[in-house]
């Protein structure tokens, strides 16, 4: 956990190479893998899973520079969002949106089922409910853009908004960067980043990092991760802070091949709707383009025909390819199978994850896949 010098007078682009550095006299240039579990007293640590390590401080310190806060890291994104939740007393109000990552999804509904805590699932552009749930819930789940109808709500009002003593607004900000959208300055208490998918960039590691602003706050979270055993691997930060160098130009790219993307799919004979907040068609393109810097690399779409043509038109393709996750340099795909609460997903939705290849070439294979299936 490192306290981060928010990039004032650089570029985000010069904060991605340059945060993290040693930057004495002879020392390596990138931080070096240390691996090691324990150190010989007297110095500054002592264990690693409570004292952390420099792969592990040098990545708090990037993620927390672009989130304008400190960071806490983990093992991987759910890591993070388990321990925030762990914080929660039993019996408390938990509000998340009707339309949310799987996996906070099934954590909160476990949750649920074993008497931990109540879960009011809220449309994400239902702004209104958001707030009235701001003053009586004792943890506010935010995701905008959300997983995967990239539906952009009204951060910029629901964060702001009072919220009941104690309460905590989290918004799990990996969809958008926080090249795209920083929710600490709009008023949110936690931004949580899943280091597996942007950040990181290579689909060769799981981790993720929490960020913060208030200290006590974030002590919690780390006594919540240490007693847990929830903290990251040496090689898995180690990835991450290299992979976070090219951030901002992988984002660039990634963003500009969606638009010309999710513009051929809106087209496209054998799609019946392509989601994404750049598009003026979009429901929330209005609140998209208010909040967010950039629209991100993320398109869903539903094609025509059944689930049947939907996993057609994954194992169709032969340069994109069809796995999970997203956020790399190779563009993905997947059929979003539904879990309780999550009921109201279409079985022939699919969520395409644009990488840096040559766009044309990316589309050349998805028009392919899409009138062979």
């Amino acid at each position: 956990m490192k306290a981060s010098k928010v990039h004032a007078s650089n570029s985000v682009e010069s904060w991605l190479v340059s945060a993290g550095r040693d930057g004495q006299p002879g020392s390596p240039l990138n931080v070096p893998l240390v691996p090691a579990s324990n150190f010989v007293r007297g110095g500054q640590r002592a264990y690693t899973r409570n004292d952390g390590a420099p792969g592990w401080e040098a990545l708090e310190e990037i993620v927390g520079g672009l989130e304008g806060g400190s960071s806490l890291a983990f093992a991987s994104g759910m890591a993070g969002i388990a321990a925030i939740f762990d914080l929660l007393s039993v019996g408390s109000v938990v509000v998340l949106p009707d339309d949310c990552y799987q996996g906070v999804a099934a954590l909160a509904f476990d949750g649920q089922k074993r008497g931990r805590w109540k879960i009011h699932p809220l449309g994400v552009t239902d702004t209104a409910s958001w707030l009235k749930a701001c003053e009586q819930a004792d943890l506010i789940w935010l995701e905008s853009p959300s997983n995967p109808l990239l539906t952009v709500g009204d951060l910029d009002i629901i964060c702001a908004a009072p919220r009941k003593p104690g309460a905590i607004l989290c918004v799990d900000n990996t969809f958008a960067t926080p090249l795209n959208q920083r929710p600490l300055d709009l008023g949110a208490d936690v931004s949580v980043q899943s280091v597996t998918k942007f950040i990181g960039g290579h689909s060769d590691l799981l981790s993720g990092v929490v960020t913060a602003r208030n200290p006590a706050l974030l002590a919690a979270l780390k006594r919540s991760r240490d007693l847990g055993g929830a903290t990251p691997g040496t090689l898995e930060t180690f990835l991450a802070v290299r992979g976070v160098r090219t951030l901002a130009l992988r984002l660039q790219r990634s963003q500009e091949s969606a638009m010309i993307l999710a513009e051929h799919l809106s087209d496209h004979p054998n799609v019946t709707l392509a989601r994404y907040p750049g598009l003026p068609s979009h429901p929330t393109h209005e609140a998209a383009s208010r909040q967010l810097k950039g629209y991100g690399t993320i398109i869903s779409f539903d094609v025509r025909g059944d689930a049947q043509v939907a996993d057609a038109v994954c194992t169709g393709v032969r340069l994109i390819q069809h796995a999970t996750s997203l956020g790399a340099v190779e563009s993905t795909i997947e059929r979003r199978a539904c879990i309780p609460g999550q009921e109201h997903l279409p079985p022939t939705l699919l969520r395409l994850s644009v990488g840096i290849e040559n766009v044309q070439d990316i589309w050349a294979d998805l028009d392919q896949s899409l009138r062979a299936s």
